[in-house]
């Protein structure tokens, strides 16, 4: 559920932004819906391999910095495949990376998965929500 939550929500912001920004083209929200999933699954398959060395020559202490650089990247490339999908510049897909970035991190903060509580990156939100009951 999460999964599908993300891509169309994904696929919102970048139909937004295209809508904001005149340097971004997308012919429907289709064309979003799919730039969305291939952008996952580049992410999945393609974005450790260009992370991980970025991140060892930043000594790991970039690593939100580093993904959101290789996530314009892999728009970039997606829009080389694509011809319902233009992105004039690297600064626009940089735009569309840290929005989809922001948006994901709200989303994740607003509807925790059991793996997420488990491992602690919503502890903090647990404890303010058991203070202001008490």
């Amino acid at each position: 559920m999460n999964l599908i939550l993300h891509l169309l929500i994904d696929a919102g912001v970048i139909f937004g932004l295209a809508y904001f920004m005149p340097q971004i083209d997308v012919k429907n929200f289709g064309t979003a819906l799919l730039i969305a999933v291939l952008l996952g699954l580049l992410n999945f398959v393609l974005g450790w391999i260009i992370r991980f060395p970025l991140n060892l020559v930043t000594f790991f202490l970039l690593t939100g910095l580093v993904r959101i650089v290789v996530t314009a990247i892999l728009l970039k490339l997606i829009d080389s495949f694509l011809d319902s999908f233009t992105i004039r510049g690297f600064w626009p897909a940089l735009v569309i990376a840290l929005v989809v970035a922001v948006v994901g991190s709200l989303i994740d903060r607003q509807a925790p998965t059991p793996e997420m509580v488990e491992s602690g990156y919503v502890v903090i939100r647990q404890v303010m929500a058991s203070l202001q009951l008490a």
